[in-house]
């Protein structure tokens, strides 16, 4: 049994695009759509998705889909924020959780396979921590064992989980995925990934 389960981050303001990311058309689905529904047909349980700035929009985009919704009312406060909100969330009913995968609703290259492999790499490299490689970096999505649960919820402010990448890099494994540095912060950004697809 898949004891993974995943949480997606989509409470930013989308200061720099002007309106919400979570909500941008593409390939027929918002990007919240997109990535809960390769999220589902990689089996992870629970998906649960944080929101904040635009949180009534997007939990209305998702009104069909069986993922959890936990509002993050400290999202201004930076990433750790969501983070926090969304372990104590996939913990508080005890869902037996192993691991945990954290995602950002803006890759919209992210796939199911790309979520089993993360989970079949940490079985056969017995590694706490498996990240995604790209544009030279390890970033998400990044899957974190039960050992890390405990440093992620002391996350505070704009700390991010690449905090906990750099102090634990012996028990980090990456696996390529060369359109993760293909994410949506500005229209320019969208454009061009519209534009790519025709």
């Amino acid at each position: 049994m898949n004891k993974t389960g995943i949480i997606i981050l989509a409470a930013g303001p989308s200061a720099r695009l002007g309106k919400p990311k979570q909500l941008l058309i593409h390939q027929g689905k918002t990007l919240i759509e997109h990535i809960c529904s390769e999220a589902l047909e990689a089996g992870l349980h629970p998906v649960l998705v944080v929101t904040g700035a635009t949180s009534d929009q997007v939990s209305k985009a998702l009104e069909s889909k069986p993922v959890e919704i936990v509002f993050n009312d400290q999202w201004s406060t930076g990433m750790a924020s969501g983070i926090v909100a969304g372990l104590s969330g996939i913990l508080k009913p005890d869902h037996g959780i192993e691991s945990v995968i954290i995602a950002v609703c803006d890759q919209p290259f992210v796939s199911a396979d790309l979520f089993k492999q993360l989970i079949k790499t940490k079985a056969e490299r017995n590694r706490g921590i498996v990240g995604c490689a790209y544009a030279g970096i390890i970033g998400t999505p990044v899957l974190f064992g039960k050992a890390y649960f405990g440093k992620l919820l002391a996350l505070k402010g704009n700390e991010g989980a690449k905090k906990i990448l750099k102090t634990n890099s012996a028990d980090l494994a990456g696996i390529p995925f060369e359109e993760g540095n293909i994410d949506i912060d500005t229209l320019e950004d969208y454009k061009q990934l519209i534009s790519s697809i025709r």
